[in-house]
């Protein structure tokens, strides 16, 4: 390669000194050629530059290496791999080239792309009650002394700019359900238009340009509430840009430092207090002079008519086992024992979990959100109770039972006295779906009166108090009550009787 020394001493012997071609080559050790070409270009430096860089070791590791460079592309500086450690990364997967090789094929890639043009980014400007944007968020909180992870969903009316943030313990559809209900409550009223990401608990299938195949019961969601969902293109994040900014916005102004609450319930109260003050103590971003509140009040007129509240779960089938659970979330929850071996259907609420067979509600407890846990309502093992009355001592669906004051009463009395009173008292227990509980809880509570103790005396208090109910004096409808009662006059029969021939004896 010439270099500018080189070039000078040429220039100097030709132009200056008057030196013919073959005296500088002579003096100099360049070949003709070189000088030529430095007389002829009247240049005074040279650069050289490879049309095509042969990598003879590297071109078969060239596709994995633009990957990772890709890959780190979207983390911030501090996180992107160094190219000592992409050479390390190469060399496990069996690159046996040089490090300078990688070295130069990354700051030249990075070079490229540092002189790709900027991203341009397009104002958006909505109607009143024209969109929503939904979108997810991870925050830190202390629930009850513990620091805990929560899911916080945002939505926010993309006119005016208010929003509304709930916290989770799951990221899961029948979340969104709820977030949704909680947000078009809270706003009053449903915009004609939401906007997603291709959140996987609403879209199926991310079909061409637009178009996108939905989950069926986030689509049942849409048509209660008249709206119409759509779906960013992907990796288009500022097509719902107001949601974007508002994760930054609620995680400094929220959840730093992270707030101290008990449950749930008491941060989603505080959220909604924060998010109300916000919009009360913020000017609107574009229209000049007004509040978040004041442009709120102004959109709530156009918004979409609050429907009745959408009957948000998520359906998940399932299988009752032998001891009569179904399995969910790493927890178990019992239904009624007739359907042991049946496949059902769960209902998943935000705090319930349902259970339904052909229609019919079999199960119904809150939800737990921790894992091991078995969940029961003794009610439903009453059947079997009739066949193995002795689980009644030690079944773990029994144990801490919270029954009326008087029906634990008499179970305790009954177990103190008789040596068969689990007999006894699952006889009691099954008056319950035939009488009622409040009738049951009357009995014991007149047996106990009464100083006597047994099956027979409770169930004969409670046939008694049925058919004292049946004898009960029935009053006639109103319309049919005399309004002019009789009144009995004996003279009129007299009257009749002077009037009237007998017969000669």
């Amino acid at each position: 390669m010439l270099t500018v020394e080189t070039i000078r001493k040429i220039r100097l012997a030709i132009h200056r000194d008057g030196k013919t071609i073959r005296e500088t080559v002579r003096d100099l050790g360049v070949s003709r050629n070189t000088v030529r070409k430095v007389i002829r270009s009247q240049q005074t430096a040279f650069t050289y530059r490879r049309s095509t860089q042969p990598r003879p070791v590297l071109a078969a590791f060239v596709e994995r290496l633009e990957q990772a460079l890709e890959e780190d592309k979207k983390l911030s500086k501090r996180q992107r791999r160094s190219s000592i450690v992409l050479f390390e990364q190469l060399q496990a997967e069996g690159y046996t080239g040089g490090y300078d090789s990688v070295r130069r094929y990354v700051r030249g890639w990075r070079k490229r792309q540092s002189e790709l043009p900027a991203e341009v980014f397009i104002p958006l400007v909505f109607d009143p009650g024209e969109a929503f944007q939904f979108d997810w968020s991870h925050e830190l909180v202390e629930m009850a002394g513990v620091p805990v992870k929560v899911k916080v969903a945002h939505l926010r009316l993309c006119h005016s700019r208010h929003f509304l943030v709930v916290a989770y313990p799951r990221e899961t559809q029948e979340m969104v359900f709820d977030a949704h209900m909680c947000a078009f409550e809270f706003f009053g009223g449903v915009c004609r238009r939401g906007i997603y990401d291709n959140l996987k608990t609403v879209v199926n299938k991310v079909l061409s340009g637009k178009e996108r195949n939905f989950n069926d019961r986030f689509g049942q969601l849409c048509s209660h509430y008249l709206f119409e969902p759509t779906a960013c293109t992907p990796a288009a994040g500022w097509e719902k840009g107001q949601v974007e900014n508002q994760v930054g916005l609620v995680r400094r102004r929220f959840f730093v430092p992270p707030p101290k609450v008990k449950d749930y319930a008491e941060l989603n109260e505080m959220l909604k207090d924060r998010c109300l003050q916000w919009a009360k103590s913020h000017p609107h971003p574009s229209l000049e002079g007004q509040s978040v509140w004041h442009a709120y009040e102004a959109e709530r007129p156009h918004l979409i008519a609050l429907q009745p509240r959408f009957d948000g779960y998520a359906e998940r089938p399932a299988g009752v086992s032998p001891s009569s659970l179904v399995r969910f979330d790493g927890n178990r929850y019992s239904v009624q024992n007739a359907h042991v071996g049946s496949s059902v259907q769960m209902r998943v609420y935000a705090e319930r979990i349902r259970v339904v067979f052909e229609g019919k509600l079999i199960g119904d407890h809150p939800r737990h959100f921790g894992r091991g846990k078995t969940i029961f309502d003794p009610w439903h093992y009453l059947p079997a109770l009739e066949r193995k009355p002795g689980a009644l001592r030690n079944g773990a669906p029994f144990k801490h039972w919270d029954l009326p004051q008087a029906l634990g009463r008499i179970g305790e009395q009954l177990q103190s006295r008789y040596a068969d009173w689990d007999r006894q008292y699952v006889g009691i227990l099954q008056a319950v779906p035939l009488y009622g509980l409040e009738a049951v809880e009357a009995a014991c509570g007149k047996a106990l009166g009464m100083g006597t103790f047994s099956k027979e005396l409770v169930l004969n208090l409670l046939n008694r108090s049925l058919d004292d109910t049946a004898a009960a004096p029935i009053a006639p409808p109103e319309h049919l009550l005399l309004k002019s009662p009789p009144i009995a006059d004996c003279q009129r029969y007299d009257r009749l009787l002077q009037g009237v021939r007998h017969a000669p004896q």
